[in-house]
């Protein structure tokens, strides 16, 4: 989780939303991968779909049931397609996303595409959970300086 974190300490200094994601295949990272959803302006662009597509690259298949996705926030449903898809082996994610939670297990256990996903929340949360909210704290307070700006300027 801790390589993760790292992923989203890049996106947070490339202005995006900090969630990183790894996939690990025995004890070795094979793909990287974290938000650049508004640098590629792309709905798709997530951590998870990035790390994913590497790694399938990387073993040369779209299969990777060998390999677990190491992520710092509950993966979306496009994201939990996308590790059935890929038939990834396990999902472990730090912080959890309040609004998607029973729907993150709901897929997980879904028996979708012939496979099952197991997932476990809660790994290093803190961490994750801090990178997260001390974004939109600095992000709310920019806003709030340049709406200062402005008025101060009309």
């Amino acid at each position: 989780m801790k390589q993760a974190l790292r992923q989203a300490e890049k996106a947070r200094e490339e202005g995006e939303v900090p969630i990183g994601a790894v996939v690990v295949c025995g004890d070795k990272v094979i793909g990287r991968g974290h938000n650049r959803r508004t640098k590629l302006q792309l709905a798709t662009a997530h951590a998870e779909i990035e790390a994913i597509d590497k790694a399938c690259k990387k073993q040369g298949s779209w299969r990777i049931p060998e390999c677990e996705l190491f992520v710092t926030l509950e993966p979306c449903p496009m994201c939990m397609g996308a590790a059935l898809n890929a038939r990834i082996g396990k999902i472990w994610f730090g912080a959890y996303e309040q609004k998607g939670r029973s729907l993150t297990e709901q897929l997980a256990s879904a028996n979708l595409l012939n496979h099952t996903l197991p997932v476990t929340g809660g790994v290093l949360e803190e961490e994750c959970r801090n990178i997260l909210t001390s974004f939109f704290v600095q992000m709310r307070e920019r806003t709030r300086k340049e709406t200062q700006n402005e008025s101060a300027n009309d």
